[in-house]
């Protein structure tokens, strides 16, 4: 009977050896140089930290919206960047390189003009910006551009004050996952 029961804790014991976890050791912390972050399941690694997904998504959209705040301003006729506009137009750099945002960049221009002058004043305002962008790094892949001439004034008043705020590229960016 002895045999037996040494046979069964024996078994037992190898069981629950095979069962259990092993035993994790630490080695002493290195530096890592990712470039890239690595998906594992919904987490991303950045680094030695493990963020959840859903974090990444949340701080590209606050990018993203953040992005579309701000615009770039031009004098009447004009579609050179200023370069008081220069500050803004790193940040957007930065932004669209470190979160992988696709941009598009949104040309307009005051109510004054033809259609067609204003279409084509949009666009060349967009293409200067996105010169700027790519100077700054960002790939050409990453911009898109588009005209709207007078047809999206971000304010209607028939002055001056107006049509300066409507003379302008706006940022429209999209996580490019």
């Amino acid at each position: 009977m002895n045999k037996k029961l040494a046979m069964s804790v024996l078994s037992t014991l190898i069981i629950s050896a095979c069962a259990s976890e092993p035993a994790v050791t630490t080695a002493p912390e290195q530096k890592t140089t990712q470039t890239a972050p690595q998906s594992t399941n919904n987490n991303i690694q950045t680094g030695t930290e493990i963020k959840p997904a859903s974090d990444l998504a949340s701080a590209q959209l606050q990018e993203v919206q953040e992005m579309q705040k701000k615009s770039i301003y031009f004098d009447r006729d004009e579609f050179t960047v200023k370069a008081e506009f220069n500050n803004i137009i790193q940040q957007q750099a930065e932004s669209a390189k470190a979160n992988r945002l696709s941009i598009t960049l949104e040309g307009n221009a005051d109510e004054r003009g033809s259609s067609e002058y204003n279409l084509a004043l949009g666009s060349k305002r967009a293409n200067a910006v996105k010169k700027s962008l790519e100077i700054m790094g960002v790939p050409s892949k990453q911009i898109r551009t588009a005209s709207f001439g007078e047809e999206k004034p971000k304010v209607t008043c028939h002055e001056e004050k107006c049509w300066q705020e409507n003379r302008r590229v706006d940022f429209n960016g999209k996580p490019d996952l």
